[in-house]
């Protein structure tokens, strides 16, 4: 790549950055919290890019956020049981890997969170659907024009471009946004980027 290259994408990235509705984000965050209080639960997922994404989103509610916290958040990722994922796949079908843990687990008032770049995973819609007719909160972050996905839940956090890449980024720098608003609204104005980070690391 020339280095034109790279600015092309860095360009990109924060050029879309700037699209964002953050009014949706607080809206996100405000029923994040809200869940916590009720002592409900938190289920993320996604394919591929967007599964590593979800798992990372759990490990950061798990010490980034929860850490020092009494009252901690419940956050579980659909994507880290390997074998439950594996079988589901080879059993029954790949469309069902979501669907199949949330009959098994969710409850009215939970929140169920779906990450699809495209808004077009058919796993991600048949997840999100089931948590609906079960009550619970559910939350499409998606890319491109939203695809099915944006007409299925509660809350849409649309990242509006046709570039799975610059989508999946965006993604995490969102939920990453979020982790320090929460971080702030629960710790106090003292808390600062990096503050909850383990300094027996060096």
């Amino acid at each position: 790549m020339k280095n034109s290259d790279y600015t092309a994408y860095f360009d990109k990235v924060a050029a879309t950055l700037k699209k964002i509705d953050q009014d949706i984000l607080e809206k996100l965050v405000k029923v994040i919290l809200e869940c916590r209080d009720r002592g409900n639960t938190i289920y993320i997922f996604g394919n591929g890019g967007s599964a590593a994404t979800a798992s990372h989103v759990a490990g950061d509610f798990m010490k980034g956020i929860s850490y020092q916290l009494e009252k901690r958040f419940r956050v579980i990722c659909l994507c880290d049981n390997i074998p439950g994922t594996s079988a589901i796949s080879n059993d029954l079908t790949y469309e069902d890997v979501f669907i199949e843990p949330l009959k098994s687990f969710v409850n009215k008032n939970d929140v169920v969170i779906g990450i699809s770049g495209s808004g077009n995973s058919v796993n991600v819609i048949r997840a999100l659907e089931y948590a609906v007719a079960k009550g619970a909160t559910t939350v499409a972050m998606v890319g491109y024009k939203g695809g099915k996905l944006k007409d299925t839940a509660d809350i849409v956090v649309h990242v509006p471009v046709d570039d799975m890449e610059v989508a999946e980024d965006i993604h995490l720098i969102i939920f990453h946004a979020i982790k320090q608003s929460i971080n702030r609204l629960l710790k106090g104005d003292h808390y600062s980027m990096g503050s909850n980070y383990d300094r027996r690391v060096k």
